[in-house]
């Protein structure tokens, strides 16, 4: 997979840009709460942060698939980076009004360039329709972005040992400059033409688009599982009179999405990936339904691992059918989608998860959280087929690929 003409250039020089993803969000609260000695205006201004983020996903998407990535990423980048230096000396010394923070995160928030749904499209037109390497290549980008974003955190800590948390601002703003640049300057990229140029115009994307609802449902139950997972596994330690010990269970349970990702993208699977993602779904619920009857942590931290081994399988299936589902030059938007049902997905699920604790047993806490990815599996296994299959079947893979033949890949 990596042989693809120009894949390993582009895939290095967009790591080191997503890795900015890891380490902002906890540098700007360190900032704001040195900044404001509040720890309200440092949880409000994250907020405020990740909700722009979140909820403009799939707009800014839109610009990428529509201008092409060189024409929409290069300004917004360049617009993020310096709200980011903003931010750096706003934050550098104690001094600057709460509502000016938010308003800069805000801004800053709005404008965070889609770098990882551009990468999978980038993957998908490098690798020409080939389904299995399609299916190796998320794989490999999803454990990626798990690493990441643990190692993100590590390198803030870092930081914050040898200067003021606003520096880690500025140490994610220089990562995501240069390396976006460096990403935008790759062959693989500068190739790509803006989605408006493509064949097969709109309204064929559109009609194909609606076969993302599923992924897009699937993947929110998922998101919701793992942020309540995150927050119970820290209960659960509490409880258990180690709260130390949360680490190895958090540790765990990312190692085993890494793992479970890197197996699931070796394997030649006959089954089509709509039929894939409830099974991965519902397997994640059972096991953290299981979560909550272990009798200690080292029985929690195995559960978790195993846990862990369906979250990237899960998440990789989404981005397969998503991308299967719509026409080339609405990719970027349909990853962007997948995207924000994850992150919204985790918000909400730390939050509710949040309210039980302390009002439920913990068992019964997990329950609720295994529920959230099995009923967004069974809600989706009742749609109705429509006539021909449905995405992930050999017919329509067919099709997509035809469409990519016939015409020029749109770039995003």
């Amino acid at each position: 997979m990596l042989r693809a003409p120009h894949a390993l250039r582009a895939f290095a020089t967009v790591l080191p840009a997503r890795l900015s993803y890891g380490t902002v969000s906890l540098s700007l609260m360190l900032a704001v709460r040195d900044a404001s000695g509040s720890y309200a205006v440092a949880g409000a201004v994250a907020a405020l942060f990740g909700a722009t983020n979140v909820l403009l996903s799939p707009a800014r998407a839109a610009l990428v698939d529509r201008h092409g990535p060189r024409r929409a990423l290069a300004p917004m980048v360049s617009l993020y980076a310096a709200l980011l230096a903003a931010l750096t000396l706003a934050t550098w010394r104690p001094g600057t009004a709460p509502v000016w923070l938010g308003v800069l995160a805000a801004c800053a928030g709005a404008c965070t360039p889609p770098l990882g749904p551009v990468m999978r499209t980038v993957w998908a037109e490098l690798l020409d329709g080939d389904r299995r390497l399609l299916q190796r290549a998320y794989s490999l980008d999803g454990v990626a972005e798990e690493l990441l974003f643990v190692s993100g955190p590590l390198l803030v800590g870092l930081i914050v040992q040898v200067g003021p948390a606003a520096a880690g601002i500025a140490v994610s703003a220089a990562l995501i400059w240069t390396g976006t640049l460096a990403f935008l300057a790759s062959p693989a990229v500068q190739g790509r033409r803006r989605g408006e140029a493509v064949g097969g115009g709109g309204g064929g994307g559109r009609a194909a688009g609606r076969g993302a609802a599923q992924p897009v449902v699937v993947v929110a139950g998922v998101g919701l599982c793992v942020g309540a997972l995150e927050l119970l596994f820290v209960a659960f330690a509490e409880r258990a009179g180690r709260p130390d010990a949360v680490v190895w269970v958090l540790a765990a349970f990312s190692a085993g999405s890494a793992v479970g990702g890197l197996l699931y993208g070796a394997v030649p699977w006959r089954s089509s990936a709509r039929s894939r993602l409830p099974v991965l779904a519902v397997a994640l619920g059972l096991l953290s339904a299981a979560a909550g009857l272990a009798p200690g942590l080292p029985a929690l931290v195995g559960v978790a691992a195993c846990a862990g081994l369906f979250v990237a399988p899960a998440l990789t299936t989404a981005y397969l059918i998503a991308d299967a589902s719509v026409a080339p030059e609405l990719r970027t938007q349909a990853g962007a989608w997948v995207n924000t049902a994850v992150n919204a997905g985790l918000s909400v699920g730390a939050a509710a998860i949040g309210a039980m604790v302390g009002r439920a047993p913990l068992a019964w806490c997990f329950v609720g959280a295994a529920l959230a990815p099995v009923l967004a599996a069974l809600a989706t296994l009742r749609r109705p087929r429509r006539a021909g299959g449905g995405v992930g079947d050999a017919a329509p893979v067919a099709e997509v690929v035809a469409v990519r033949q016939s015409s020029e890949p749109s770039s995003s």
